[in-house]
């Protein structure tokens, strides 16, 4: 056996979310030598498609936070507390501070699945909830619908214009049809008004031209009134202002597209025009030696529907997963990725089913299997981590 072979290897990993610990699982099922050390704020696994459905209470935040002690004792990782505050010597040297002290932590391969960071540049977005921000947001969300007697609700999302790809829409539809369904649970939908805007006239398309229809229909059907078309111009306390003009808001939804994490701007790796780490089919930053980068951090060559959602980030990370083990021992890295859309957009008790892939566009109207299907596979991926 080779030295190479022989000599244990450190990865870094960046993050504690989906891409995160999918990479971490799939390192330690390829090699079982190699020493991993995770660096992230918590130890702890936020579930954030669950939620949408903390407005309503199905969920809580303990249902939705999953300590990662267990997990990453079980797949020996070494987790180092902190935030990631830049790059040295080729993403070699990772630099970290906590508690007003700053450690360094190296390794012979790094990976990067930080998130995203939501783009907070338009006038008076200070007025708006962020729902895909994590718990907090939700669970605001929860106590201003428990405490308004009635008004109108405006949920909407926008994207980064130079970076297509860099929007999560679907949990705003989600959001949107929940409340619309609790509402009416709570015998109250006719003191509220509900408003869906965005700023293009096909909202969601990267879900496929059939979803866009199912979802449009779905609103009238729900008697949801629509802003479509019009770019954002502000926000105001009590409204939306938009180029085509204005309408009454009492309480703000809204998504705003993403950009990459503010320390990347402390590093030389390769940029995307919207500000993610630029990556190529094998999720390997561009220019650079054994750094990888998976989900909503990396800007990827393919479709330009390609989702920011959990299940895309898995896939990319079991590819990263690979490539980063082959180019240790010295060999190609060739594995690539499938591009592949999946997810039920909830409304509390039914789902609707979307697909998409480069060869087809399925959508399946709503059913109660879905929504229990969605309850399930949440179950399921969580156990994983328990």
């Amino acid at each position: 056996m080779t030295q190479a072979h022989s000599a244990s290897h450190a990865v870094t990993v960046i993050g504690a979310g989906f891409g995160a610990l999918s990479v971490v699982r799939a390192l330690r099922q390829g090699d079982a030598r190699i020493d991993i050390t995770l660096i992230a704020p918590r130890a702890e696994l936020h579930y954030l498609p669950g939620i949408v459905w903390i407005p309503s209470g199905l969920r809580t935040r303990e249902q939705l936070v999953v300590p990662l002690a267990n997990f990453f004792r079980r797949m020996r990782v070494k987790y180092v507390a902190g935030d990631v505050t830049g790059l040295r010597e080729g993403g070699r040297v990772v630099d970290v501070a906590h508690g007003g002290a700053v450690s360094e932590v190296r390794n012979d391969a790094l990976v990067i699945a930080s998130g995203g960071r939501f783009i907070k540049k338009l006038p008076g977005i200070e007025h708006a909830i962020t729902p895909c921000e994590g718990i907090a947001a939700a669970e605001q969300i929860r106590d201003r619908l428990q405490h308004m007697a009635g008004g109108t609700i405006a949920c909407g999302f926008a994207g980064n214009p130079n970076e297509p790809s860099a929007v999560r829409g679907g949990p705003m539809f989600e959001f949107l049809l929940g409340i619309d369904e609790q509402l009416k649970r709570e015998g109250r939908r006719d003191k509220f008004e509900l408003v869906f805007f965005n700023p293009s006239m096909e909202p969601g398309n990267r879900l496929g031209p059939k979803a866009v229809r199912h979802l449009l229909d779905e609103m009238a059907r729900r008697n949801i009134r629509t802003q479509l078309g019009h770019k954002l111009k502000r926000f105001e306390a009590d409204k939306i202002v938009t180029e085509g003009g204005e309408f009454k808001a009492d309480l703000i939804l809204f998504m705003p597209g993403m950009t990459g994490n503010l320390w990347f701007d402390q590093t030389d790796l390769a940029r995307s025009p919207g500000g993610l780490l630029k990556a190529d089919a094998q999720c390997r930053v561009e220019g650079s030696e054994h750094v990888y980068v998976v989900g909503d951090s990396g800007s990827f060559p393919g479709p330009d529907w390609m989702p920011k959602q959990a299940h895309m980030a898995d896939l990319q990370a079991a590819a990263a997963a690979k490539n980063l083990l082959a180019g240790l021992r010295g060999e190609a890295a060739s594995v690539t990725f499938k591009v592949e859309l999946i997810c039920i957009i909830d409304a509390l008790g039914q789902g609707t089913l979307v697909w998409r892939t480069a060869q087809r566009n399925i959508i399946l109207p709503s059913s109660r299997l879905f929504h229990w299907a969605k309850r399930a596979f949440e179950r399921l991926y969580l156990r994983k981590y328990q």
